[in-house]
């Protein structure tokens, strides 16, 4: 019996919502090139960066905010750069698809 089942048995007049899907609309800039996303080490300590927005800085220090968020990690906007502490390729490549940007992935 699983928990479905069980909850069915406590509580027999609910009937569950369905949920809706939506797709992430992005009040940021999308463009044809593609954002590099590449991964360092500096002094020892893992790193991602996402280089190659030609957008608006506004828009772009806005993904990294929402990026930090996410992911519940460190991070800062320098030079046209959003600098990530730690490897979290995978992960910011598909949030960044799933907005609708194309990502390349360099090195390793």
């Amino acid at each position: 019996m699983d928990l479905q089942d069980q909850l069915k048995n406590l509580f027999p007049d609910y009937t569950p919502e369905k949920e809706e899907k939506s797709e992430e609309k992005s009040d940021i800039w999308l463009q044809d090139e593609p954002i590099i996303c590449k991964y360092e080490k500096r002094k020892g300590k893992p790193i991602t960066i996402l280089e190659g927005y030609n957008g608006a800085d506004s828009d772009f220090k806005k993904l990294a905010k929402e990026i930090k968020i996410k992911l519940s990690v460190g991070g800062s906007f320098k030079n046209g750069a959003i600098i990530i502490q730690g490897d979290y390729r995978d992960k910011i490549m598909d949030m960044l698809k799933n907005k609708g940007f194309a990502v390349k992935r360099v090195g390793g």
